[in-house]
């Protein structure tokens, strides 16, 4: 990704890199909205997007009530001018004056981010895949998958020295978009479902017409390549991971599921099965054959070919962990609601442990890329009665309380996402089922065998993720 970035900005005309920065330079230090969009944004910025006047669209009605973004970008196609027909955007940009404060982490910020995805989910940008924020100080790209908004990028600073560096990278993130949207599931406590989870989540979404890969990265319990009795493919996953000279494709270590139903209809998803050699060596041995970000590295080979990358990982904060929630761009979490240690494991994760996998990221992107992001818990797997309801949101509230205290991070969004001050503290629960038990043995996805067990798995990924 990094060694694309330096080829696209050598490409990018001098010409074009001067006048964005004189356009900068010429902005005055409180300029208002207004004078940004006339004198930056629509006369060099957006061209420098690559995107010409007929490609771009200002005041794109959302489709929700009154709303109105700034811009709204799709490059035409032969018989389909944008400017035109106006259908199907592919980017959005919001833009505010100076005066706003774009720095990360303020009040400002925060509302902007709240408008941007309020804008990506409205019904006339489904199709919309990234979102951009600006100041003409500050900026961030914000990449879109169904109803899954991430950071694709820091929020940067801009000056004069560096536009012409962050613009072509926003755009070369912008013309290689990723197909698949990469999902850890992950709890730093075991028995909590994430097995099940990866299973019936990958077969509700083939349903819905999606490609999906799943990778048993947890090759000590490796559960769920004896769940669905999944056979190695040509190669090894470690065979892959050790592979630094690119010679072994990852396609070699897939192996299909399938279900054909009564009518002759067939459902399918691919897997990556448990490995043994990564179950057998010692985890020193592993990590000098192997990096964190190996997995990640080799991923990119075949995000191309599927919609979603479902990883089964291990309920602990080590290499294949570390590495899976490295490779994700989201980090799905299960809970118990009866299991206090569920809920105080999964604070810590997206407290400090998926802090650390955003910080390499970035790292290692040289400031390009943001990392994984936490989704909301949800209560996996259990009868929920009202009092045991009220039990867990206090054992929550007591959580979030703590870490806010010692730490000074909000997990209010994580715990309770559709929260207003005093109500709404709606936590997604996926009930328990006979047939999600038993189905193990059988081979066979609970969701493929029962109605009931769809429908629970079909609400779970229009929660989090079908839009």
């Amino acid at each position: 990704m990094v060694q694309t970035l330096i080829k696209e900005l050598q490409k990018l005309p001098l010409e074009i890199v001067e006048i964005l920065i004189k356009s900068l330079q010429a902005l005055p230090e409180e300029a208002k909205e207004a004078i940004i969009d006339s004198n930056f944004i629509a006369t060099s910025f957006l061209d420098a997007l690559g995107f010409s006047s007929q490609e771009r669209i200002p005041e794109f009605q959302t489709g929700n009530g009154g709303d109105k973004v700034d811009y709204a970008l799709r490059h035409n196609n032969e018989n389909d001018i944008f400017l035109h027909t106006q259908n199907n955007p592919y980017v959005l940009v919001e833009l505010k004056g100076r005066d706003i404060n774009l720095t990360y982490g303020s009040k400002s910020y925060k509302n902007t981010v709240k408008q941007l995805k309020r804008y990506l989910l409205a019904p006339n940008c489904k199709t919309v895949q990234w979102g951009i924020i600006t100041n003409s100080k500050h900026i961030q790209l914000f990449s879109k998958h169904g109803k899954v908004i991430c950071p694709a990028t820091p929020c940067l600073e801009i000056n004069s020295q560096n536009i012409g560096e962050i613009t072509c990278q926003i755009r070369n993130q912008i013309k290689h978009t990723s197909k698949a949207l990469t999902v850890a599931i992950y709890n730093n406590k075991g028995g909590v479902g994430k097995t099940t989870t990866v299973i019936n989540l990958a077969a509700v979404l083939t349903s819905h017409k999606k490609k999906v890969l799943v990778v048993d990265f947890d090759p000590n319990q490796r559960d769920l390549t004896d769940s669905l009795n999944i056979k190695s493919g040509t190669q090894t996953l470690s065979n892959c991971l050790k592979d630094k000279k690119d010679v072994i494709s990852l396609r070699e270590a897939i192996s299909p599921y399938a279900k054909t139903f009564k009518g002759g209809i067939t459902l399918s998803f691919d897997v990556i099965p448990a490995d043994d050699t990564l179950a057998t060596t010692e985890e020193d041995k592993l990590r000098n054959e192997f990096s964190f970000h190996s997995l990640r590295k080799k991923l990119e080979e075949v995000k191309s070919d599927y919609d979603y990358i479902l990883i089964d990982t291990p309920p602990n904060w080590r290499l294949f962990s570390i590495s899976s929630v490295y490779a994700a761009d989201v980090v799905l979490i299960p809970t118990k609601h009866n299991n206090i240690r569920s809920l105080q494991n999964a604070a810590v994760s997206i407290q400090q442990y998926i802090l650390e996998s955003q910080k390499a990221r970035q790292e290692k992107t040289q400031g390009l890329e943001w990392g994984a992001i936490a989704l909301p818990i949800f209560f996996n797997g259990e009868k929920i009665t009202d009092a045991a309801r009220v039990n867990a949101k206090k054992a929550i509230d007591g959580i979030i309380k703590q870490i806010k205290q010692k730490y000074k991070f909000d997990l209010i969004p994580y715990f309770y996402p559709h929260y207003q001050p005093g109500n709404n503290r709606r936590i997604f629960e996926l009930p328990s089922n006979a047939h999600i038990a038993y189905s193990t043995f059988e081979k066979i996805p609970a969701a493929y065998k029962s109605k009931v067990a769809y429908d629970y798995y079909s609400q779970l990924a229009k929660e989090y993720f079908l839009q």
